[in-house]
């Protein structure tokens, strides 16, 4: 079943990337649903799940909600780590957009357009990308966690994974495009962040995870994909367009999960 959902994400992954190719002026609508999604994920279903599994105390706090802290940290670290290095590029490289339209580019976003089409930013470019390939298989690495608590629970978190590997699929190709890479490139680095959490879900196929253990992994997850709804998607979602529309489709995506998980639960 965890490797079935995944495919899921494999298609998700690989549409997000098709509407960068081909679309991208409603893209904010889709991008607002899956910030919704997430953050309604995280906070009605990974945090309690992850307390009830792993909540005895360090030092007063719940070692969850300790590893949903750094989960957190973590993600932003790395991402402020790219932004400083792609800045000091900026020093030397010249700025163009290469005929593509401005993205944040998921976890290396920061500046209004990127470097021109010279090789040192297009390595930066398509190590970009590789980190959302690695972020991938932590996707499907959680779905298969996720399975292992109960198919009710698996479900849940597989639509929030489904819903902003839309996302990561989008940036996927974008970013690497953005850096003077070309569309043949661009698309096997689509293919391979597609293959990703399926590969990830495969893994937690061949062993069971201690119930304590994914009680921490769960809450390491949730603390990634709150970063990723409130620091990079829903920026964007609102960067080009700052409507309404957004803003509701944020909302319906979060009352949506509500009403998900209580119909899961009861």
């Amino acid at each position: 079943m965890p490797v079935l959902v995944a495919a899921g994400a494999f298609v998700m992954t690989l549409l997000g990337g098709f509407v960068a190719g081909r679309f991208g002026d409603r893209r904010h609508l889709l991008l607002g649903l899956a910030a919704g999604l997430m953050l309604g994920v995280v906070s009605f279903d990974l945090l309690p799940e992850a307390l009830e599994a792993a909540g005895t105390h360090l030092w007063g706090v719940p070692q969850a909600l300790l590893m949903f802290v750094l989960g957190f940290l973590v993600l932003h670290i790395a991402e402020r780590s790219v932004a400083i290095h792609r800045a000091h590029e900026g020093e030397y490289a010249a700025h163009e957009h290469v005929g593509l339209p401005h993205a944040h580019a998921g976890r290396a976003h920061g500046v209004a357009g990127g470097p021109g089409p010279d090789g040192a930013s297009q390595k930066l470019g398509i190590a970009a990308a590789a980190g959302l390939c690695v972020h991938s298989v932590m996707d499907g690495f959680a779905i298969g966690a996720a399975f292992q608590v109960g198919n009710s629970f698996g479900a849940v978190v597989a639509v929030a994974v489904l819903a902003h590997d839309f996302a990561d699929g989008y940036n996927t190709y974008t970013i690497t495009r953005l850096y003077g890479n070309d569309r043949r490139r661009a698309l096997i680095l689509l293919a391979l962040d597609a293959i990703a959490p399926v590969a990830g879900a495969a893994v937690t196929l061949a062993f069971t995870i201690p119930e304590h253990v994914v009680g921490l992994y769960l809450g390491f997850f949730g603390g990634f994909l709150m970063y990723l709804a409130t620091s990079d998607i829903l920026p964007e979602a609102h960067s080009p367009h700052p409507s309404r529309s957004t803003l509701l489709c944020t909302v319906a995506g979060a009352g949506f999960m509500w009403l998900v998980i209580g119909l899961a639960t009861n």
